[in-house]
């Protein structure tokens, strides 16, 4: 094989060469590129969020839900163009949910909206952050910046904070929870007083079942030892739940 006057040795530079850069042209030239998406949501309920490419239903992410007053994680990954460009949108399908019915179900309500990308921060394409305002109503912002950064560029600055009633909201329910274990633990207390043998029953056979380890130690289910176990358990629920109420109280919003 002839190179010319080149020679072989300058031919396998060029090819070399050729090989780094044109790889780097082609990174360059590429007009999308793949960014992380996260969740904010400064809302009082929780909600779920996809978002889709008008243009192109195969450029999707999301599919997390972002609990009330709080952030989701990391979602990977939303394809956004290198360069900004007016007009550029996102269709962000979402779901809210309700206060939950005296029956417990949630009712959830779902909307789906067509946002405008605002401009990137310097130029440059930042990761993407749906934001859902405390009114519910949904944004994007692109920047490589998190919410409690300088340099963040949403409307709204900072991480989001529960409200007074929402905090209020949950240490009634942490109370509430406390004192129904209270009630199970004095429910327990009295069997163990007024039906001893069929309550130690019925817990050695749900202990064997799904902690059989616990019950090492012990003869049977009329085994003094075991109704005695079984008595302070319940009395160390009774207390540590009281406690605990007494703390929440304390630091009641």
């Amino acid at each position: 094989m002839k190179f010319g006057r080149y020679g072989a040795r300058s031919t396998a530079r060029l090819m070399t060469v050729m090989l780094i850069v044109l790889p780097m042209l082609t990174a360059c030239a590429k007009p999308a590129v793949p960014v992380s998406v996260h969740g904010v949501n400064y809302a009082g309920d929780e909600f779920s969020y996809v978002i889709e490419d008008p243009l192109n239903n195969k450029n999707t992410a999301g599919g997390e839900t972002v609990g009330s007053f709080a952030a989701g994680g990391t979602m990977c990954c939303y394809e956004l163009p290198r360069k900004w460009q007016s007009g550029l949108q996102i269709r962000i399908k979402a779901t809210h949910w309700l206060k939950a019915k005296p029956d417990g179900s949630l009712p959830e309500v779902a909307e789906t909206k067509v946002v405008e990308v605002p401009p990137y921060q310097n130029g440059k394409v930042g990761e993407l952050w749906v934001v859902r305002a405390a009114d519910g109503q949904l944004t994007v912002v692109s920047s490589d910046f998190q919410p409690d950064h300088p340099n963040w560029p949403g409307k709204v600055k900072g991480w989001p904070v529960p409200s007074l009633a929402y905090q209020r909201e949950r240490s009634n329910l942490y109370i509430q929870q406390e004192q129904e274990a209270i009630a199970v633990a004095d429910s327990a207390l009295l069997k163990l007083r007024t039906e001893p043998r069929a309550f130690t029953e019925e817990a050695w056979s749900l202990a064997k079942k799904y902690d059989a380890p616990s019950l090492e130690g012990f003869t049977g289910p009329n085994d003094e030892k075991f109704s005695a176990h079984l008595r302070q358990d319940f009395e160390t629920m009774k207390t540590n739940a009281t406690k605990k109420i007494e703390k929440l109280k304390e630091q009641r919003p």
